[in-house]
């Protein structure tokens, strides 16, 4: 499984945020966030962008270290390429 799951638990450990909050955040059952973090399955495209969000909404830089650990080597290149 992917890079979303690892990025998201780290982020919710860094910041202290439980996973029961950021599925309230969301609007969805724990469940979903549990196998996201665990790997388990990896969240959709749209779902990253609602994760995303919800963490601004928690906690602001928790969003930005989330884009950094998940597009980190994409947002480097784009920045070297501009």
């Amino acid at each position: 499984m992917g890079k979303a799951g690892e990025a998201l638990k780290q982020v919710l450990k860094t910041y202290g945020i439980s996973q029961n909050k950021l599925a309230v955040a969301l609007g969805i059952e724990r469940g979903s966030v549990y196998r996201w973090v665990h790997e388990i399955r990896d969240p959709t495209a749209e779902t990253v962008r609602e994760i995303v969000t919800a963490l601004g909404k928690l906690e602001p830089s928790a969003a930005g270290k989330f884009i950094e650990l998940y597009l980190g080597d994409l947002v480097e290149e784009e920045e070297e390429g501009s």
